[in-house]
C-alpha cells in the first residue's frame, strides 16, 4: 500500500515538473514571438483569449469599409481642388506652365487692345441709270498696341480691317476716339499697322493704356489654354477664353497663305486684329474673324505671332503717309485683273494683278512693264487685287519712284523681277479724274459691266408672273 502512494507522489511531482516547465517555455516563446512578430502576437493573444472569429471579420470589414470611405473623401478633395482649379483657370487646361487668372489676364492686357472704326464711301450706280450714288460704309475691328515713336503710337491689325478705308477712328479702354493713318499693309498675310499721332493723344489716355507683351508662339502646346480679347460684333471690348485646339492649321477656303493657330475661344465679327493671349499676358496670336468656320461652331484662328512678327516690324517703320490730293495722285498707266488663289491654282499663275494692257508711253511702259506681268507687291508690299493698286495710288503723288515686285513668264515659267515707275499725274496724261473715264483703271469697265448686269436683272423682273413680282421689292418702281 505505501508502494503505491510512493508511486503516485512520484507522478504527481513529474506531472507538476513538466507543468512548470511548460508554462515558462510559453511565457518565453510568447515573449519572443512578441518582440519579433508584434503584430503575430495580437492574433495569437485574441485567439488565446477566445476572440470570436466572427467579431473578427466584422471588425476587420469595418476597418476596411473605414479605409474606403476616407480615399474617396481624398479623391473628392482632390477632384475638388482640380476643377476649382480650372474655375479659377490658374493653371493651364492642358496642364502647363501655371499663370494669371482670366480676371488678372483681362485687367493686365484689356489696356493694350483697341477698337478700330472703318469708315468709307463706296460709289454704286443707281439701278434704274440715275447716275451715281454714294453710301457711307461702316465696318469694325481690332488692334492690338505694340509699340512707339516720338512720333507715334503704333497699332498691329489685320489687312481687311483697315482696307478701302477713307477715315480710321480708333478707341481705347479709356473711352476716348482718335483719328488714325495706315502706315502700311499686307494683305498676301492679312497684317497691317496704323498710327497715331502722339500729339493728338491726351496724357490721361497715355497713362491708361500699355504697350502688349509679345510671346513665342512656337511653344504653344496643343490643350493649352488660351484667351481672346477684341472688339466682338462690335460692341465693345470683350474676353473669351477657350483651349488651343489645333496648330499649324491650313485654312481651305482662305486666300492667304499661313498656317493658323486654331482655338475653340469665340471669335467673332469685330475680334479681328484682336489679341490671342496665353495665360502669361504674352500675346500669341492675332485673331481673324475673316476665317471663322462658318459651317461648326467652337473653330476659330489667329495668325501665330512667330509668323506676323517680321511682317509687323517692317511695316512699323515704313514712312506714314496720308492721303494726296486727286489732281496730284499718281497713276501707272495699266489695266488689269486680280488673281485670287483659286484662280491661281486653276491657270497655275502667281497671285497678285495681272496686266491686260500698258498703256503706251505710261509709266509702266517706260519702266519697262510688259502686257501679261503679274504685280506681287506695290514699294514692298504685298497686293492682291486691282483695287488694292488703286488706293495705295491714292497715297503716292505724281513724280515719286515706286519699286514695283513684278513676275514675268521667261522660258515657259514666272520668274520675279523688280522695276522702279516714276509715277505721273493723271492730268498730265489727259485723263479724267476717279469719277470720270479713267484709262488707267477698270472702274468704266466695272460700270459698264454693272449696267449690263442691271438690263439682265431688269429682263429677269419682267419675265416673272405678277405674283412673284411683289417678293421683288424696288423692282419695276
Amino acid at each position: 500500500m505505501g508502494r503505491f502512494f510512493k508511486k503516485v507522489g512520484i507522478g504527481a511531482a513529474i506531472g507538476l515538473a513538466f507543468g512548470i516547465m511548460a508554462s515558462f517555455s510559453f511565457i518565453g516563446i510568447t515573449r519572443l514571438v512578441n518582440a519579433f512578430f508584434p503584430g503575430k502576437t495580437e492574433v495569437s493573444a485574441k485567439f488565446e483569449a477566445g476572440t470570436d472569429k466572427k467579431d473578427e471579420k466584422a471588425e476587420d470589414t469595418a476597418k476596411e469599409e473605414k479605409v474606403q470611405e476616407e480615399n474617396k473623401e481624398s479623391e473628392k478633395v482632390e477632384s475638388a481642388k482640380l476643377t476649382k482649379a480650372v474655375d479659377d483657370h490658374t493653371i493651364s487646361r492642358g496642364g502647363g506652365e501655371v499663370g494669371m487668372s482670366v480676371t488678372e489676364l483681362a485687367k493686365n492686357n484689356l489696356p493694350c487692345v483697341v477698337s478700330i472704326t472703318n469708315t468709307s464711301v463706296k460709289q454704286l450706280r443707281d439701278m434704274w441709270g440715275n447716275g451715281i450714288r454714294e453710301y457711307e460704309n461702316v465696318s469694325r475691328g481690332s488692334g492690338i498696341i505694340i509699340g512707339e515713336t516720338d512720333d507715334e503710337l503704333l497699332i498691329a491689325t489685320n489687312s481687311h480691317v483697315v482696307n478701302g478705308a477713307d477715315s480710321i477712328t480708333v478707341g481705347f479702354v479709356d473711352s476716348e476716339i482718335y483719328d488714325a493713318t495706315v502706315k502700311g499693309e499686307d494683305s498676301e498675310i492679312d497684317l497691317a499697322v496704323i498710327g497715331i499721332k502722339m500729339s493728338d493723344i491726351k496724357k490721361s489716355t497715355l497713362d491708361e493704356i500699355k504697350i502688349a507683351v509679345i510671346g513665342d508662339s512656337d511653344a504653344l502646346a496643343v490643350g493649352e489654354q488660351v484667351v481672346a480679347i477684341g472688339n466682338a460684333v462690335g460692341y465693345g471690348q470683350s474676353v473669351t477664353t477657350g483651349i488651343v485646339s489645333a496648330l499649324d492649321r491650313d485654312v481651305p477656303d482662305d486666300d492667304v497663305d499661313t498656317k493658323y493657330i486654331q482655338t475653340d475661344a469665340a471669335i467673332n465679327p469685330g475680334n479681328s486684329g484682336g489679341a490671342l493671349l496665353n495665360m502669361k499676358g504674352e500675346v500669341i496670336g492675332i485673331n481673324s474673324a475673316k476665317i471663322m468656320s462658318t459651317y461648326v461652331e467652337g473653330m476659330g484662328y489667329a495668325i501665330p505671332m512667330n509668323t506676323a512678327n517680321p511682317t509687323i516690324e517692317t511695316l512699323m517703320n515704313r514712312k506714314t503717309r496720308e492721303k494726296v490730293d486727286e489732281d496730284k495722285a499718281g497713276y501707272l498707266g495699266i489695266t488689269g485683273v486680280s488673281v485670287d488663289a483659286q484662280t491661281s491654282k486653276m491657270y497655275d499663275i502667281p497671285e497678285g494683278i495681272y496686266l491686260q494692257e500698258v498703256l503706251e508711253d505710261g509709266p509702266a511702259e517706260k519702266a519697262g512693264m510688259l502686257k501679261g506681268d503679274i504685280i506681287k507687291k506695290f514699294d514692298g508690299v504685298s497686293v492682291t487685287t486691282i483695287a488694292e493698286l488703286r488706293e495705295k495710288l491714292d497715297y503716292y503723288e505724281a513724280g515719286e519712284k515706286v519699286d514695283l515686285t513684278i513676275c514675268r513668264q521667261e522660258d515657259g515659267e514666272y520668274k520675279e523681277k523688280t522695276v522702279t515707275v516714276k509715277l505721273e499725274s493723271r492730268e498730265g496724261a489727259g485723263l479724267e479724274s476717279k469719277d470720270g473715264k479713267d484709262k488707267g483703271s477698270k472702274q468704266e469697265e466695272d460700270r459698264e459691266s454693272g449696267a449690263q448686269e442691271e438690263d439682265e436683272m431688269k429682263d429677269y423682273y419682267n419675265s416673272l408672273p405678277d405674283e412673284l413680282k411683289e417678293f421683288f421689292y424696288g423692282f419695276g418702281r
